[in-house]
């Protein structure tokens, strides 16, 4: 049994792009507080380079060998691999007691999601998604500022490049799902985090990049507009081929007469409507508050567990059913909570 005193033990599962930024975050908080003690990938090579970033870290290719041989020296897991790559790490983790952070999106199929989630309520064990948003300003300090005012209207635009080569897994929609889902679901987590539950989603997709574009078959635009709740509206719209820079993101949500815009910065129109601080909060990082609550036994730092992280992932799910149907979708947990 680990003490509060003791670093928390920490795995990877994936250790890739992402994991690398999860990996400096955690070594910046010290070996007191955090220690990772294992890294698996499926690519050898790759999980060998991260560990030569991470001292005394056992390195694994499979993950069922690492919970079998390491799970007494572990106490959580970063599952950080693609969408398409979810399958039974989660609910292996949480039958052995470990604590998850898995990223976003969680699933690629709502029912595994199902899965996981009650595998994790049985195994009574904290659980984070990396919604990195909900833990910076100023996503945060709109969140903070606008969730229990009346929202009219919330609108989101993420436009930007084609992530990878022409061999990479984004650019197949079968296995990321989507900018929609993938990207942009940092997005939608916000929306919902500020207004509410989004109940139904309508979308329109485009092809017209994507079909001349070599191995790309997830949409090169996507339109997708929302019913909350609430009665609020909104939409979300992206695009993933502006590849020699350009682009925009942000976010306006809109309450009667007054307007707020996220991006960059917080502001409000009119300026004296809502009191915007004048300097940026320092909240805690996503990772240091993982840690925290895993140490602690509290999950008071979490403010995405795995149940918000699929009602997020949900959204999307039903926009590509509504894109592919050309007909309104209902999202499945959006009035009363997951099912």
């Amino acid at each position: 049994r680990r003490l509060m005193a003791d670093p928390v033990r920490i795995a990877f599962i994936g250790t890739g792009g992402i994991a690398g930024h999860h990996l400096g975050e955690l070594t910046a908080l010290g070996p007191e507080k955090a220690r990772v003690v294992a890294l698996c990938d499926i690519s050898e090579e790759r999980a060998r380079s991260a560990a030569e970033d991470v001292a005394d870290a056992r390195v694994f290719t499979d993950h069922h060998r690492m919970f079998d041989e390491a799970a007494a020296d572990i106490d959580a897991v970063y599952v950080c691999v693609p969408p398409f790559a979810h399958d039974d790490a989660e609910q292996l983790a949480a039958a052995a007691g470990l604590h998850l952070f898995v990223e976003k999106p969680v699933v690629l199929d709502y029912d595994l999601g199902l899965a996981n989630l009650a595998a994790i309520e049985k195994g009574g064990i904290l659980s984070s998604v990396g919604y990195t948003l909900r833990y910076r300003h100023p996503w945060r300090t709109a969140r903070d500022l606008l969730h229990d005012r009346e929202v009219s209207m919330i609108c989101a635009d993420r436009w930007g490049g084609t992530p990878g080569d022409e061999d990479n897994w984004w650019r197949v929609q079968e296995k990321s799902g989507g900018q929609l889902h993938e990207q942009t679901t940092h997005q939608i987590d916000a929306m919902r985090w500020i207004a509410g539950e989004i109940t139904e989603v309508y979308a329109c997709y485009g092809h017209r990049v994507a079909e001349n574009t070599t191995n790309m078959t997830v949409p090169d635009s996507q339109v997708m507009s929302l019913r909350f709740a609430s009665g609020a509206v909104g939409y979300v719209s992206n695009v993933c081929t502006l590849t020699s820079g350009g682009g925009r993101s942000g976010m306006q949500v809109l309450m009667g007469d007054t307007i707020a815009d996220i991006g960059r910065e917080l502001t409000v129109q009119p300026e004296d409507a809502i009191a915007v601080p004048a300097e940026a909060p320092a909240y805690e990082s996503i990772d240091a508050a993982f840690v925290r609550a895993v140490s602690s036994g509290d999950g008071a730092p979490i403010l995405c567990d795995y149940a918000e992280g699929l009602r997020s992932a949900a959204v999307s799910l039903a926009a590509n059913e509504s894109a592919a149907t050309g007909r309104p979708v209902s999202v499945p947990c959006g009035q009363s909570g997951l099912p």
